[in-house]
């Protein structure tokens, strides 16, 4: 079944091939990764889409000496097998297993460690740089798909990169227009027209004698960018200063190495349009790619069954509780980050179309857009996922909370998220949003307490994150009817002697049941923002050790506000925070990288012992 994808090792090794044998090894390939990713889970469509792309670029370019950056790095499970990894595939996303992404500590094929959108256009273009400085002559690649371009970073870099005298080629991976085989056929001959040596060389000469007569050279100009704007979209890249060239068919790979070696001898900024379809090969994903964006274990004959929990996750009652309260106050809005299905918005979004804002991958807009909303009456909400408001940190200080305006934050995704690891886990949104003034932080304990939180932070006047993550808690009954609660202020759970363990969000669960084995007082603490300071006080001083449990960093998250609250009452008192290490903690099942942080019953139960010894 792969009797060539079993010969490639390396990118060297698929170079030796030749090039007739390229569409063999493309099929091969897919099947490889129908059948690994079927059995392992992962991103899916995007992979199969980038199969073409993937063994155009090894076999074009000398890598890993040229180097290529992938944006995000959803597609990058072909480059994976072909350098090096292909026996370890099975692993993918298990704890010590391969990374879902590329990731510099695992492959020198993999340049630049991603994760999130739009950096690729300015990594490469440092890697580009950095050969020119070194007098190297290297290639530089940067492979970014249509929704990363809609980010601010990547026509920062673009504009930035357009100025270089630089050898760097960044190509378009577009997912979401199709081409017909008539356009496609026309598209890929002006590709090869456009990047062939002799319209370059004609360019060149023509451009140097009519930089003479600046009248004619204008003229010419404007004749060229209205001929290619007749078949082609390229004239914003090419205003920005890039070659543009493209669209061409990406499951073309004749079409695909012959425009990759006439780009790889012109010289400065080069832009490739490349279009290709998410799922190619496997009809299923192809007629939905974003069900088959990222997967779990299936059959390919049957392909996702769509087996549903008994609990609901923390994402659907936030979707739920959405459309609950936009039907009780015609003000409420909901803004997306391009994450309308992770973020549970597509009920709200076929409810309510108008009310319904997806920004594309923005960020930093998207928080500044609710700013501004905010300040005409209108009530925001923001459903983003914590390691993506890291993105907007300057507009959620600057924008939203020095102007004290009403935002609600439904931070999805935080503490650690599982297999998509480090680059995805929420672990430090206690510690940068609550040094931010006017900023209001709430951590349910469970799903009901989820619900109820997010109308407590809908009726207050000013900016507030409830932050909840990824999956289901202890599974608590939803009520239907919503209920403020009592602004800033904390509960106990359970009573009991000497030692109080203070729970700050979804470990309430280890906490309770670290309190049963210890007959320690377990508080829900609900507000890390502000902090209950009167239950701070009468825990500390009818008990012997404070214990503060989080599923956040521990520099600088909930545990050490409970100790500057302490400090500032003038209470003395033994202490012990638990929460994530300093360090990034790697992909794995959460509930095992929960343990392994000493963050389920067991660990805080261990923990307080070893303390109390």
């Amino acid at each position: 079944m792969t009797t060539l994808l079993d010969q490639i090792n390396l990118p060297a090794d698929l170079r030796a091939l030749d090039r007739e044998d390229l569409p063999q090894v493309a099929g091969e390939l897919r099947q490889f990764l129908l059948d690994s990713i079927s059995s392992t889970g992962g991103h899916f469509a995007s992979n199969l889409g980038a199969v073409e792309l993937t063994l155009a670029l090894h076999y074009v370019f000398n890598t890993p000496y040229d180097r290529i950056v992938w944006d995000v790095g959803h597609q990058s499970y072909p480059h994976k097998v072909l350098t090096g990894r292909r026996e370890r595939m099975g692993t993918m996303r298990q704890q010590n297993g391969l990374a879902g992404f590329p990731k510099r500590e695992e492959s020198e094929y993999d340049t630049f460690g991603v994760g999130h959108s739009s950096t690729s256009i300015g990594a490469a273009l440092g890697f580009a740089e950095a050969a020119k400085l070194h007098g190297e002559n290297r290639k530089a690649i940067a492979v970014i798909g249509d929704g990363s371009m809609t980010a601010g970073m990547a026509f920062e870099a673009l504009n930035n990169a357009g100025d270089r005298d630089v050898d760097l080629l960044v190509i378009l991976n577009d997912n979401e227009m199709s081409i017909s085989p008539n356009v496609g056929a026309l598209n890929n001959y002006l590709a090869k027209m456009l990047s062939g040596k002799f319209y370059n060389g004609f360019r060149n000469v023509s451009g140097r004698m009519l930089d003479k007569v600046p009248p004619l050279r204008e003229l010419a100009k404007r004749s060229e960018e209205q001929l290619k704007g007749l078949f082609t979209p390229g004239l914003l890249f090419e205003e920005f200063g890039f070659n543009y060239i493209g669209p061409i068919d990406g499951h073309d790979i004749d079409t695909l190495v012959t425009t990759l070696s006439n780009i790889k001898n012109l010289s400065g900024p080069q832009f490739l349009h490349v279009v290709t379809k998410k799922g190619q090969g496997y009809k299923l994903a192809v007629a939905d790619p974003v069900k088959y964006h990222a997967v779990t274990p299936f059959t390919p004959e049957n392909g996702m069954t769509g087996k549903s929990s008994s609990k609901p996750s923390f994402t659907q009652v936030f979707g739920e509780w959405l459309c609950d309260m936009a039907a009780k106050d015609e003000r409420l809005v909901g803004i997306t980050p391009a994450m309308r299905e992770g973020s549970g918005l597509v009920k709200f979004a076929e409810q309510y179309p108008a009310r319904y804002f997806d920004v594309g991958i923005a960020e930093q807009h998207a928080v500044t857009f609710a700013g501004g909303l905010a300040c005409e009456g209108v009530k925001p909400v923001v459903a983003i996922y914590s390691t993506f408001l890291q993105r907007a940190y300057d507009q959620l200080v600057h924008d939203v909370a020095l102007q004290n305006l009403p935002v609600v934050f439904a931070i999805d995704r935080a503490g650690l998220v599982g297999a998509d690891g480090p680059t995805h886990a929420g672990s430090f949104d206690y510690s940068f949003l609550r040094c931010i003034p006017n900023m209001a932080i709430l951590a349910p304990g469970d799903e009901n307490e989820c619900r109820q939180m997010l109308y407590t932070a809908f009726l207050h006047d000013g900016p507030t994150a409830v932050r909840y993550p990824r999956g289901s808690g202890l599974g608590a009954t939803v009520e239907e009817e919503m209920t403020a609660l009592p602004w800033g202020k904390g509960e106990v759970r359970r009573k009991g002697s000497k030692v109080a363990i203070l729970s700050f969000g979804t470990r309430l669960g280890a906490a309770l049941e670290a309190g049963e084995a210890l007959d320690a007082t377990v508080a829900n603490m609900r507000f890390v923002k502000p902090l209950d300071d009167a239950l701070v006080a009468e825990l500390a001083t009818s008990h012997d050790l404070i214990v503060t449990v989080e599923d956040n960093a521990i520099m600088g998250g909930a545990g050490s506000a409970v100790l500057e609250s302490l400090s500032a009452q003038g209470i003395k008192i033994d202490t012990l925070l638990l929460g994530l290490p300093d360090g990034y903690v790697e992909h794995g099942e959460q509930h095992k990288l929960l343990a392994d942080c000493g963050l389920d019953g067991a660990g805080v139960t261990a923990a307080i012992r070893k303390k109390l010894a």
